[in-house]
């Protein structure tokens, strides 16, 4: 598979994360014993961090927003498994994590490491 294909799947499962983790805390099933809004501040806003990254096609920023796709596996198991009511959503937050993981992890080994730029002082200093 092309970096396009990979791009398109990380990008897929970044948004489709959001978008499941913005509707499960608004319309789905809303937290009870805490606000609303300090929920969404402590699972949607980390989701902002790697944005501009990740829609640039940057190589460092889809490398780093691996290490945060992996938070959400771990909610989406916790609720996959100890859930009676909302286990479906922790599935789809593992589906969406994964794909987010995979096509960024992937996206980065195809596009490869930047090349050097050679420059005159860099010729000189090779001979």
């Amino acid at each position: 598979m092309s970096a396009k294909h990979w791009y398109g799947i990380a990008l897929g499962g970044y948004f489709g994360l959001f978008f499941l983790l913005l509707a499960w805390l608004i319309f789905i099933d809303p937290p009870v014993r805490v606000p609303r809004a300090l929920v969404i501040i402590f699972l949607v806003v980390p989701l902002l961090l790697p944005l501009r990254g990740l829609l640039h096609g940057r190589r460092r920023a889809h490398q780093w927003s691996t290490f945060l796709a992996l938070p959400y596996f771990l909610m989406g198991v916790d609720y996959a498994f100890n859930s009676a009511t909302v286990a479906w959503l922790g599935w789809l937050e593992i589906l969406f994590s994964l794909l987010w993981w995979t096509g960024t992890m992937m996206y980065a080994k195809v596009i490869g490491p930047p090349r050097e730029k050679k420059n005159k002082k860099n010729r000189k200093a090779a001979e």
